[in-house]
């Protein structure tokens, strides 16, 4: 891969990874927010142990509110990470690529851990469509950005092999 098709393979991966990670922050901040609206009033016939964990989700199933936590966080972090890469990308210099390859590569790790969750709670079933759209984004997500750290290490190659 040459200087130019890295440099915009992974310029229009984090706009587009910038995109997805917004959605997610959006539809998981949604969950979380009725879960903790909707939450008590439904709680209030399970046993002890469960009713002490603030936020019960009416909706979806028992991986719904790990899911729903997990995949905020990647969410949020996904967005910085994007959000900064994308300038690090277009300074495009080795301690900028250095740094955009580290930080995409938690990112991935993060989310990589809230498309397995995303994967438990489609296994176990009975989910919103609210839900099932950010199941799906989630996956989509894991794998634009294993292609965006693709891009990303191939320009630090890049970078290094030129004197």
């Amino acid at each position: 891969m040459d200087y130019g098709a890295s440099k915009s393979a992974a310029r229009i991966l984090l706009i587009l990874n910038l995109v997805l990670y917004l959605l997610v922050i959006i539809i998981s901040g949604w969950a979380i927010y009725h879960g903790i609206d909707r939450g008590r009033e439904t709680a209030s016939f399970l046993s002890s142990p469960s009713r002490i964990f603030p936020i019960y989700f009416p909706i979806g199933n028992k991986a719904t509110g790990f899911f729903a936590v997990f995949s905020l966080i990647a969410g949020l972090v996904g967005f910085i990470t994007s959000l900064t890469g994308v300038s690090h990308v277009i300074q495009w210099n080795a301690p900028n690529l250095q740094a955009a390859a580290a930080s995409s590569l938690i990112t991935w790790s993060l989310t990589l851990l809230a498309m397995g969750l995303a994967w438990k709670e489609i296994h176990l079933g009975s989910t919103d469509s609210n839900l099932r759209a950010l199941e799906t984004i989630m996956i989509l997500v894991t794998g634009t950005q294993l292609f965006c750290i693709g891009a990303i290490h191939a320009g630090v190659e890049y970078v290094y092999a030129v004197p």
